[in-house]
């Protein structure tokens, strides 16, 4: 079949939206369900959590290699790339026969990270001038909604099923987006020549390697121990190994120069702090609620219910997430920023002190949501209205990325304060839950911290092809 190469904007969207969502649903589709998993595969709470953070590590490398790879060989075809790369995945993690084996196939997995780069490049590509913010900012509404969306999901269809579909019914659905996308998505106008920084990708891979093993591990190694401590040694000396490849390098993996622009690196510290805290709630809430009654503080929720409690987070998230373009007529972007990081530090912090009842949950959940929702979209049109338009691609990408990173480290801290404080019977103290909501509290309070700055691209001048304003008419 030939490809269809006059599709329209309104089409090319569709597409990449369908894409965007069902990398996205990969994000928090196994969240609820880690502790079957973790049951029916018999392996331990610090293991069972790689499912996630091995996914987000993936993810954290794949990004910014596969978007530059996508710049070189043509976006349409990365975009391809990584699809069959998450259908692959799934289909292994569907018939995994132990931990070890599900964990690949979630690395395999996160190779689709390129999507949202990848997606956000054939906007940049696509769309006239005028339209490339709003439809940036609604795709980025679509990956936060998707990404709450898994939780809600996870339960009917393991209730219905078993844990396994929650990766046939991925690998069909991306199969069919696949086709979708190699019938309709346009090949890339443009295509810019260079060579692929393998050097800061290994390194990237390394260092995040070497500081979320002992994150995750140190409870049952020990903090002091000798591979605790080495291995956060050398987190260190690869980090600046990896700094040091990439400003050095022309054809860096992530653009260091990119984050001198003042609008750039707040927003991307922002995107890194409450990364850490939202992937911190979305992994480890849906497991407070299913801790058997029997812990003196946990319902015994079943994953369904679970995902029900999580419900008013999704339906906020998308509500607001949407809002965000129109809002911008009484709140400006850094507005916004602000107010959704001052909700989320909120809702943390009810999450760590008043989790005894459901209803508070469910409240506070939806208070969350309104959080991530304006973050998600504030922060993205934030990047893209800083920086010139050929580099909006990058610009998003390596926000996205940043944030995965931020995900994976959060999970990780998250992950060895729970285990660190076991209670009767195996089971998770309560006090390892209040910590680890209260550190996550602390993350958004300090993304309150970092300080705002002017509009990058108006200050630095850079050239005349800057994307315009974004305005409530065109979102």
């Amino acid at each position: 079949m030939p490809r269809l190469y006059q599709s329209k904007p309104r089409t090319t969207f569709a597409v990449l939206a369908a894409a965007a969502a069902a990398f996205s649903l990969m994000q928090s589709l196994v969240t609820p369900v880690l502790p079957t998993i973790q049951q029916d595969l018999h392996t331990s709470t610090g293991t069972v959590t790689w499912v996630l953070t091995a996914w987000l590590l993936s993810a954290s490398v794949a990004t910014p290699l596969m978007g530059r790879i996508a710049d070189m060989l043509g976006k349409d075809r990365t975009l391809l790339v990584a699809l069959a790369a998450i259908a692959v995945g799934c289909l292994i993690a569907a018939i995994a026969p132990n931990v070890t084996v599900l964990i690949v196939a979630r690395v395999l997995q996160g190779l689709g990270g390129a999507v949202f780069p990848v997606s956000f490049g054939i906007i940049r590509d696509e769309f006239p001038a005028e339209r490339v913010s709003s439809a940036v900012g609604i795709l980025a509404a679509v990956i936060a909604t998707g990404s709450g969306l898994g939780i809600v999901l996870a339960g009917p269809i393991v209730g219905a099923l078993d844990w396994r579909w929650l990766f046939w019914i991925p690998m069909a659905v991306v199969t069919v987006v696949a086709l979708a996308a190699w019938r309709l998505i346009p090949a890339s106008p443009v295509r810019t020549p260079g060579k692929v920084n393998w050097l800061a990708a290994a390194l990237l891979s390394a260092w995040l390697v070497a500081l979320l093993l002992p994150l995750s591990k140190a409870t049952a190694w020990g903090w002091t121990s000798g591979r605790t401590i080495g291995l956060l040694t050398a987190a260190v000396v690869l980090f600046a190994a990896w700094l040091l490849a990439e400003v050095r390098s022309a054809n860096p993996l992530i653009d260091m120069r990119m984050m001198r622009l003042p609008a750039v690196w707040t927003t991307n510290l922002v995107a890194l702090l409450f990364g850490a805290a939202m992937f911190g709630v979305f992994a480890f809430l849906p497991q407070l609620v299913q801790v058997p009654r029997a812990s003196g503080y946990g319902f015994g929720a079943s994953v369904t219910e679970a995902g029900l409690i999580m419900l008013p987070m999704l339906v906020t998230m998308a509500v607001f997430g949407s809002l965000s373009g129109p809002l911008t007529r009484w709140l400006s972007g850094k507005a916004q920023l602000l107010i959704g990081a001052g909700l989320g530090t909120l809702a943390s912090l009810s999450f760590a002190l008043e989790h005894h009842d459901k209803a508070a949950i469910a409240v506070a959940g939806g208070v969350f949501g309104v959080g991530l929702g304006l973050v998600y979209s504030s922060m993205i049109n934030l990047i893209v209205q800083a920086v010139p338009r050929h580099q909006t691609g990058a610009a998003s990408g390596m926000n996205t990325n940043i944030r995965t990173i931020g995900a994976s480290i959060g999970t990780a801290v998250v992950s060895s304060v729970i285990t660190a404080h076991p209670g009767p019977a195996g089971l998770p103290a309560e006090s390892g839950y209040t910590i680890s909501f209260l550190i996550l509290a602390a993350l958004g309070a300090a993304a309150l911290l970092v300080p705002t700055a002017r509009r990058a691209a108006a200050e630095e001048k850079p050239e005349p092809e800057v994307l315009p304003e974004l305005s409530p008419v065109e979102v």
